[in-house]
């Protein structure tokens, strides 16, 4: 078996091989790392996109709004994902982002994941009805992480979900007045340990 430091060096390579620069390369290799210690198959789908990227047009998208469509074949999923990575703090504050026509979504997921966490906030994502929650690319979960992702999506819908507990607070209080059972409380003879309250100087 691969080791993940193993995989991200060579794919790190073999972006650098096809054309994308050491910088864009890293990222790379960082996000397929990524999804393989998901489960998810990284390598499969970038063999699989670096051979059509010598054939077709891919675009790049560098500047990305709200509503983002390709002109060409399909969006490129490498740009798309440094460039989501890049403009987080901008982007993460729109409704919704959608993005028509993109190659090989997979590759596209492993940047949400990482901004994910670079955003402190979970991502909600549409892949073509598929559904799926990054949370702080911690895990992925979705309703098809057992079949195969398909190399095309037609639309993407993806929105940034905002912290919130998940109790109420009437849970909270509850589970708050048992762990103040814990609390020790303060006795002289604690206040006379405690740092700084000694009574002789030793400097």
């Amino acid at each position: 078996m691969r080791s993940l430091s193993e995989i991200e060096t060579a794919v790190k390579r073999a972006s650098r091989a096809v054309g994308f620069s050491w910088g864009n390369s890293e990222e790379v290799g960082k996000s397929i790392r990524q999804l393989e210690l998901f489960g998810l198959q990284g390598i499969k789908n970038l063999n699989k996109y670096y051979k059509d990227k010598a054939t077709k047009k891919f675009e790049d998208l560098n500047l990305i709004r709200e509503t983002n469509e390709s002109s060409l074949d399909a969006y490129c999923p490498v740009i798309l994902g440094i460039s989501f990575l890049d403009q987080i703090k901008s982007v993460e504050n729109f409704k919704t982002i959608k993005f028509k026509k993109i190659a090989y979504p997979v590759i596209f997921l492993s940047f949400l994941s990482r901004a994910s966490e670079i955003s402190g906030k979970k991502i909600y994502a549409i892949f073509d009805q598929n559904e799926m929650l990054l949370n702080l690319n911690v895990n992925i979960s979705s309703n098809f992480l057992n079949q195969e992702i398909p190399e095309f999506a037609k639309e993407i819908k993806i929105k940034f979900i905002n912290n919130k507990d998940n109790f109420s607070d009437s849970d909270w209080n509850s589970l708050y007045k048992l762990a103040e059972n814990t609390f020790v409380e303060e006795s002289e003879s604690l206040k006379q340990g405690a740092a700084g309250a000694g009574l002789t100087d030793n400097d």
